[in-house]
């Protein structure tokens, strides 16, 4: 394994984090999950990330009981707050009372005192950005998280939360965006203002949804048990790329892979550890072989040619416009 600084911040993170959106608690059983872990651990990775929202929270006590035992110094354990986790109008968004009661939930179901990195999972426009970090600064100062950090903010939206974070003395060190070689929206706007501000990118879906793995073929049925296959919500987030022009092209890295001597699924995740603006990609797995598989990642130096080659094959269908981060971007509330 090989460790990064997140942005300029004195935090150093596994540069393969593990990840457990819509699987642990959900897709698979709890004994495969702590299996799955448990590989991730073997395999040097230490930094673990998750949301209050996954599973319906299951996925965060999921991952408490399997890290139990572990020495805590040794990890990096990051999670998020905004979506709804109950019925009730303040159950949701980055108000103070959710934000506060939200974090010791966190806490109580991932059986530790702190988290390294707690994250903003979207911006709120129905709340006042400075009611945000105020509860966000008091979050750190009362020991809960060492660092905040943000997913899927906007360059604007990143560079005003900085601002307050700095006028609160508070360590606002991370964005949390999606980013794959397929889409790459954040490039143009947001990577540039985090390298100004000193933010690192730990990145989800670096391998697209399981596209780039080249496991679905153009003209066929997606394979059993894939997540497009998946009813609990993993069709809708791979639907997009399930097309016979991005197959197609996916099936033209494997020569690529070849010559690096990668898988499809290590060649991804190589991909954007080459941005030196990511401090981290976030795996997910739904047996522990995909994890041993996936670290061979790390540390991989793909050739500038060969960079080239793959932007060549995939940029008549890599989405780039800046103005997509804000695709799932949440509505105000009345």
């Amino acid at each position: 394994m090989e460790f990064r600084h997140l942005g300029r911040s004195g935090l150093i993170v596994s540069e393969i984090a593990y990840g457990n959106w819509l699987t642990h608690g959900s897709q698979v059983e709890e004994d495969t999950a702590a299996a799955c872990i448990r590989a991730a651990l073997d395999a040097g990775i230490t930094t673990f990330d998750t949301a209050d929202v996954y599973a319906e929270t299951r996925a965060e006590s999921v991952l408490g009981r399997a890290l139990k035992g572990e020495r805590r110094e040794g990890l990096e354990i990051l999670t998020k707050v905004f979506w709804p986790t109950g019925p009730g109008r303040n159950d949701r968004g980055l108000g103070r009372k959710h934000v506060m009661e939200s974090i010791d939930n966190s806490l109580r179901r991932l059986q530790t005192d702190y988290v390294d990195v707690y994250q903003a999972h979207r911006y709120d426009p129905s709340t006042p950005l400075e009611e945000t970090m105020e509860a966000f600064a008091d979050v750190v100062r009362s020991g809960k998280a060492l660092y905040i950090g943000v997913s899927e903010w906007t360059a604007d939206q990143i560079r005003a939360g900085h601002a307050l974070a700095r006028e609160l003395r508070v360590p606002f060190v991370s964005n949390q965006p999606q980013y794959s070689a397929l889409w790459r929206v954040i490039e143009g706007e947001v990577v540039p203002v985090s390298e100004e501000l000193g933010l690192g990118q730990v990145v989800w879906s670096p391998i697209a949804q399981g596209v780039l793995t080249g496991k679905y073929r153009p003209g066929a049925e997606p394979p059993a048990g894939s997540r497009a296959t998946d009813d609990k919500g993993g069709a809708n987030f791979v639907a997009r790329w399930l097309r016979d022009d991005v197959l197609e092209r996916v099936q033209l890295l494997r020569p690529l892979a070849d010559q690096a001597g990668l898988s499809l699924a290590q060649l991804a995740v190589a991909w954007v550890l080459q941005n030196p603006n990511v401090s981290a990609a976030i795996i997910g797995a739904s047996r522990p072989e995909q994890v041993t598989e996936n670290v061979k990642a790390a540390g991989v130096k793909l050739e500038p040619e060969l960079l080239a080659a793959m932007d060549e094959i995939l940029a008549p269908v890599a989405v780039f416009d800046p103005a997509m981060t804000a695709e799932n971007a949440p509505k105000a509330r009345p």
